[in-house]
């Protein structure tokens, strides 16, 4: 069964919007975990535009499924990941003047500089996730890497207005879960998915992971938290 990784980045998008102490993203992650997700991700920024050092922290002591961190490949992330000791740390690339992450990782652009850093969040016994884009270069990169699992960009497939493209872009992605899973590697996909998208890519059998934050977290502001995660945890389950 897919596991379900809830983002609470935009829990604290609304909170730093006022600089106030409310909403909590910890206790978003509470509240997706008592229904069904099988994991927490958030995405430290090195503007800290939303989750917070001291939201890292608490989630750490708090979340009873995996912790995720999304992270840059810097320095101070390594040491903020040595420090907390995430479950994951996903390798994602980062820009300040970003709304969100706009692509993956180029890990066969940035080989020895990736792998450096994969190699020292692995001397610290964290597993290691790449952000890529489904492109069987990258994922072969990231197998020499020696990364754990890698998380394939389904934003270009969720962007799709045209039928054929978006086919095209969902047989990218598969056959780069295919090629990853038959190179040992975990295969997780984020970016875009919604309630109304996610079924092609929940149905791909190597994926066993789905990164979703902001549809959750709209749909939340209608309907309440645990009612958003258990409705895409049922489409995920069912995505016949």
């Amino acid at each position: 069964m897919q596991r379900l990784g809830v983002n609470v980045d935009h829990i604290a998008t609304l909170r730093q919007a006022r600089r106030a102490n409310y909403p909590d993203p910890v206790a978003a992650a509470v509240l997706a975990e008592l229904a069904g997700a099988g994991q927490i991700t958030v995405h430290l920024r090195e503007d800290r535009r939303h989750i917070q050092d001291r939201d890292l922290k608490i989630l750490r002591g708090v979340c009873q499924t995996l912790l995720n961190l999304e992270m840059a490949a810097t320095p101070e992330m390594v040491k903020v990941a040595y420090e907390i000791r995430p479950d994951v740390a996903t390798l994602v690339p980062e820009k300040r003047e970003e709304l969100t992450t706009e692509g993956g990782l180029d890990v066969a652009g940035q080989f020895e500089a990736v792998r450096k850093v994969v190699r020292s969040l692995q001397d610290a016994e964290i597993a290691v996730s790449l952000f890529i884009d489904p492109q069987l270069d990258q994922v072969r990169s990231s197998h020499k890497c020696a990364a754990n699992r890698v998380e394939l960009h389904t934003g270009r497939y969720c962007e799709a207005r045209i039928g054929a493209d978006r086919a095209r872009e969902l047989s990218r992605i598969i056959d780069a879960a295919k090629t990853a899973a038959k190179l040992g590697m975990g295969v997780a996909a984020g970016h875009g998915l919604n309630y109304a998208n996610v079924k092609p890519i929940a149905a791909i059998g190597e994926i066993d992971e789905l990164n979703i934050g902001h549809a959750i977290v709209a749909r939340a502001v209608l309907v309440g938290f645990e009612r958003a995660v258990s409705e895409m945890l049922a489409l995920m389950r069912h995505p016949g």
